[in-house]
């Protein structure tokens, strides 16, 4: 492992004198994504200064999760950190160290709110969001309703679900019904705010813009108070939701993946890019086409990807966002 003995983590309490939901709002989950690093130091000198007050409830924030990859300004320190996210009683690397420091501390709050940003040349901001209330073994959940209600009030218009769902169904194609190989890799699925819905809380990653966007510390900024404000932590007017009309909620539904290292995309994809059922995506390392089965926006497109791995996700429309 790495030698960090220079590298401590850090987090800071606010506790107002009423009572209120326990907040933890987290910034460098990946190193190279620091636009929550800015906005959070700039929430905590309101704080300090007086010109900001908890008035209830309480609010933890973590400026840096993860100092080695911050101190590298790269997005992994010795691996992805959201990804496999559980204590371990046998810490392997870096990050399962800070996972034995803040799943703990996740499990102490309500709420949570993870800001990152993307790596496209261009995007606009979105927010993914956790599952419908449902009791199955994939991701058990009871709070849709309070979590959907806060995504509507951070400032952003686009809503992402699904992410476990079309992670999972991925993940049994590739382990052909193994079932301790499909319960190890769906755990693999499990970070940040998929931990902290095990937890009993609720939890929202937002993708503040891309990395180098000068406004993603404002859309950050912005969507901290806005999370204060909704949860009434502070004494401000409560955010307006989004309308209904203005909103594009779009689900996960698939992911393909590289079956070779010689599989290469038609063109240069983005993620949300528009896509038309039979166009054609890329090409297999033996020539065959790789087409899109319906109509909607490829995410995560991965050019770089290695064999057996994620290559990309469709995702479509999801109109009954907000309406379950």
């Amino acid at each position: 492992m790495t030698s960090t003995p220079n590298l401590q983590f850090k987090f800071v309490n606010y506790t107002g004198l009423g009572d209120g939901p326990s907040v933890i709002i987290m910034g460098a989950t990946h190193g190279n994504e620091i636009c929550g690093t800015e906005a959070i130091r700039r929430v905590m000198a309101e704080l300090d200064s007086g010109a900001l007050r908890i008035a209830a409830g309480s609010v933890t924030f973590v400026p840096i999760v993860n100092p080695l990859a911050y101190a590298k300004n790269e997005r992994n320190g010795e691996r992805n950190l959201n990804r496999n996210l559980f204590p371990k009683d046998e810490p392997q690397d870096f990050e399962d160290r800070i996972a034995n420091w803040l799943c703990p501390l996740l499990a102490q709050h309500d709420v949570l709110l993870d800001l990152h940003s993307f790596n496209a040349a261009h995007g606009e901001p979105f927010v993914m969001v956790g599952p419908v209330n449902n009791g199955g073994p994939l991701e058990p959940f009871g709070q849709a309703e309070k979590e959907r209600a806060l995504a509507r009030r951070l400032g952003v218009r686009r809503f992402v679900t699904g992410w476990m769902a079309a992670y999972g169904g991925g993940v049994q194609r590739r382990s052909r019904g193994n079932a301790d190989e499909l319960e190890t890799v769906l755990r693999y699925g499990v970070g940040t705010t998929e931990y902290m819905r095990t937890t009993g809380g609720y939890a929202l990653t937002l993708e503040c813009g891309q990395h180098v966007d000068p406004q993603a510390p404002q859309v950050a900024y912005r969507a901290i108070l806005n999370t204060l404000a909704f949860l009434k932590l502070i004494e401000a007017p409560e955010p307006e939701p989004v309308p209904f009309d203005e909103m594009e909620a779009l689900q996960m539904v698939v992911v393909h993946d590289k079956e070779d290292a010689g599989d290469v995309f038609s063109r240069s994809w983005a993620s949300f890019d528009p896509v038309a059922e039979g166009e054609q995506i890329g090409t297999r390392a033996d020539g065959r086409p790789v087409l899109a089965e319906f109509s909607g926006r490829i995410l995560f497109p991965d050019a770089k990807a290695g064999a057996n791995s994620e290559w990309y996700y469709l995702t479509r429309a999801n109109p009954e966002f907000g309406r379950d």
